[in-house]
């Protein structure tokens, strides 16, 4: 590495050390959670035996569902006949096979001079053709079938299940003693030998017990061991047999299990995986505690600083190094990830890894050891060598990447390839000079072919390539114009030449940049726009939340009249209610705009939504000193919509009405069928002046009322916009002086 081995020995040892305390550090965090503050009887391996235990007693005894049962309770479907019937076709067709099954062997009965055979033949014939034809007479003869077939079936298959499943039961009974009870029949199943004055409590206990496990407690619920027989569901189509049980009691490990049993061996197994975890995580608290105490001293990272070969592994491009880091890195992630673990080399072997002795394990140990530390050493040298090229600053990364093989290929095809259509013609250009070459080599091959190789060269080559770059050219210009345009730089234009595809390019981007000055002025009116949103939004909010603050701040005063106290709360619940209003008006504006709520849309009558509008501000209407004049049809006139959402149309419209109307004057509102739309006007007189923007109308918190003195959110003609967008219609507006006019129009049927 460059560094004297006469200086190697303390590094030697830090890197040895911090090895075993990086492999420890994985190996505690992979097995930690098995061994930190657990018992054997929290691990996985003692609930597999658990589990495997309950299922098996449930199957085999818990659920009592017994043969008789399930036969009891089996069913043959119509389908099941006729499946059953018809499996082997019609019956004429099912009868002639028959036929054809037994005919040569009774005729070679009959050559041979057996008629018993041949009589029996027949008979056994004429027996089946007799049962194929009552299949097809009678469904109670093929359910009869059907079921006693079942319940052969259903035999065979608790006959199977006590076979295979007795032994592993009888051999679990010598570990657990149960007494469990079903919650709902009271029936108890215990292999405790109890009598009626024994008290399970005193029985199931730690000093009698090695573990005991109740339920319910307080970490477990009741025992529900498995729902159902999912086999016998599907050999008998009977739904959850035996399903839903729930049990109340113990299970405890008997302390007198027998020393061979595989629960105590695993239980002992864990106690030596739970002790070699331990002295890990000892050695890896002694490593990382030695690292941290030498690390000041022996200064590691320096002298991996010092070691020569990097001085030449700088001449590497950084992008390879980079790529060279991420490899080695691949791979020692691995051999530090790979552990010892407990159970496979801690235990040597005694979970059937195949480890016959403790050399060859320690063999295997030290190897990876060794791996480990070479893979590690790799990993530091390259990562000291990349931190020391990035604190070389700024200057020195932008030279190491000016000369990194990314940076190359990336500046070739930039050239090459500036623009994709500029890179086809570089191929175009390519092929053409591909193909000369090419031609020159057969004209060397064949001289004959010389006069039309030159005729070619001098004819096409030429003048085509001539042509392509003066076109390349033009169009690199063009691109370098855009570039600035893109940049902010608007002006001068670029020159238009002839009628080519590029000439209308350049005309489209010098048009483009009058759109872009356009965009320009729009952006600062969107901006204006902002601002006063937000300087709305914050006004009609901090109004009534002023007085609400203000009114709340009075009403603590003890020395307050009734009559003072019931105004105030009056003016609190006004200004609560009216804070409700903007921020319910706010939410439903942003929800329209996001496009987040469905309309409900169904045969409605236009004529009727207006008048429930109107009705519903009757009394507002008779207050006002206005006259609404209020045209509609005597028939209905009926769209598709959401009714009501069209009559928050109209609730709007008409709140708007009433609010900034000059009072003494008229208001207009009629409906008219035109053209299958239905289209409803709202005429009225302002008493502000409006100005001229019509669009500014529809954003949100815009109000006529501009010193915004009245109750309005300003959102009501935003939302009544929204909701005609969203119905496929129209809400426009038109101000002539103080005459301010809404029209709606609606799809109809």
């Amino acid at each position: 590495m460059g560094i004297r081995w006469r200086n190697s020995y303390p590094l030697i040892i830090w890197l040895v050390l911090f090895v075993i305390g990086l492999k420890g550090v994985f190996f505690i965090a992979d097995q930690g959670r098995q061994y930190i503050n657990k018992d054997y009887y929290e691990t996985g391996f003692f609930e597999d035996h658990f589990s495997q235990f309950v299922d098996t007693l449930n199957l085999l005894e818990l659920n009592d569902v017994t043969a008789d049962d399930v036969k009891r309770d089996l069913v043959v479907a119509p389908e099941e006949i006729e499946e059953h019937r018809y499996r082997y076709g019609g019956l004429s067709e099912q009868i002639q096979t028959i036929k054809n099954q037994y005919e040569s062997r009774i005729s070679e009965a009959n050559v041979v001079g057996n008629k018993e055979s041949a009589e029996a033949y027949t008979k056994e014939r004429d027996r089946k053709i007799a049962d194929i034809t009552k299949n097809f007479n009678s469904d109670e003869y093929v359910e009869a079938k059907i079921r006693k077939e079942k319940e052969q079936q259903v035999d065979r298959y608790f006959k199977e299940r006590e076979l295979n499943y007795r032994n592993v039961l009888n051999k679990y009974k010598d570990v657990f003693r149960y007494y469990l009870k079903d919650t709902s029949t009271g029936k108890v199943f215990t292999n405790v030998n109890m009598d009626g004055n024994d008290n399970i409590n005193e029985i199931f206990t730690n000093k009698s017990m090695r573990y005991v496990r109740t339920f319910p407690s307080n970490k477990y619920d009741y025992l529900t061991p498995g729902s159902y027989d999912s086999e016998l569901e599907l050999l008998t189509d009977i739904p959850r047999i035996g399903a839903d049980k729930q049990f109340e009691g113990k299970i405890a490990v008997s302390k007198s299990i027998p020393a061979a049993n595989p629960v105590i061996q695993d239980y002992k197994d864990f106690q030596i995986d739970k002790a070699y975890f331990y002295l890990v995580l000892g050695l890896t608290v002694l490593s990382i505690c030695l690292c941290l105490y030498f690390y000041k001293k022996i200064r590691p990272f320096q002298r991996m600083t010092g070691a020569m070969w990097l001085n030449y592994y700088e001449w590497v491009p950084v992008d390879l190094r980079v790529v060279i880091f991420g490899i080695t890195m691949t791979f020692a992630l691995p051999t530090l990830a790979f552990n010892m673990k407990p159970g496979s080399y801690g235990n040597l072997g005694s979970y059937g890894y195949g480890y016959d002795n403790s050399i060859d394990w320690v063999i295997d140990l030290l190897g990876l050891f060794a791996i480990t530390i070479c893979m590690i050493v790799l990993v530091m040298l390259q990562a000291v060598e990349l931190i020391n090229t990035y604190k070389k600053g700024s200057n020195h990364l932008k030279a190491e990447w000016e000369r990194s093989l990314l940076s190359r290929l990336f500046r070739a095809l930039q050239q090459s390839f500036l623009y994709k259509s500029v890179g086809v013609r570089i191929m175009i250009i390519l092929f053409i000079i591909f193909t000369c070459g090419f031609a020159f080599a057969a004209v060397v091959w064949e001289p004959s072919l010389i006069i039309g190789y030159v005729l070619g060269l001098l004819l096409v080559g030429l003048p085509t390539v001539l042509y392509i770059f003066s076109r390349i050219g033009y169009l690199n210009r063009i691109i370098k114009h855009t570039n600035e345009l893109v940049n902010g730089n608007m002006n001068g234009e670029i020159q238009v030449k002839g009628k080519s595809v590029l000439a209308g390019l350049a005309r489209d981007i010098n048009t483009m940049k009058q759109g872009v000055k356009s965009s320009k002025t729009e952006q600062a009116k969107s901006e204006r726009l902002k601002t006063e949103l937000i300087t709305n939004v914050s006004h009609d909010l901090r109004t009534p939340l002023t007085s609400i603050i203000t009114y709340s701040e009075l009403l603590r005063n003890p020395n307050l009249t009734d009559e003072d106290r019931n105004a105030y709360i009056e003016i609190v619940n006004r200004k609560s209610k009216r804070l409700q209003g903007l921020i319910e008006d706010l939410f439903e504006a942003s929800k329209m705009a996001s496009g987040s709520i469905n309309l409900n849309k169904e045969q409605a009558d236009i004529v009727q939504l207006l008048q429930q509008a109107l009705a519903e501000h009757d009394e507002a209407i008779k207050n006002s000193k206005l006259q609404f004049r209020v045209n509609c049809p005597d028939h209905p006139v009926y769209a598709i919509v959401d009714g009501q959402k069209i009559w928050r149309v109209f609730d709007n419209l008409i709140g708007n009405t009433l609010k900034y109307s000059m009072e003494h004057t008229r208001v207009y509102i009629s409906v008219e069928k035109m053209n299958n739309q239905a289209v409803i006007t709202f005429k009225n007189v302002t008493k502000y002046e409006l100005g001229d923007s019509v669009d500014e109308m529809f954003e949100r918190f815009k109000r006529g009322d501009t010193s915004r003195h009245t109750e309005g959110s300003g959102l009501g003609l935003a939302i009544a916009k929204s909701i005609m967008d969203m119905h496929g219609g129209d809400l426009d507006l038109e101000i002539d002086g103080d005459l301010f006019k809404v029209t709606v129009k609606i799809n109809t049927m």
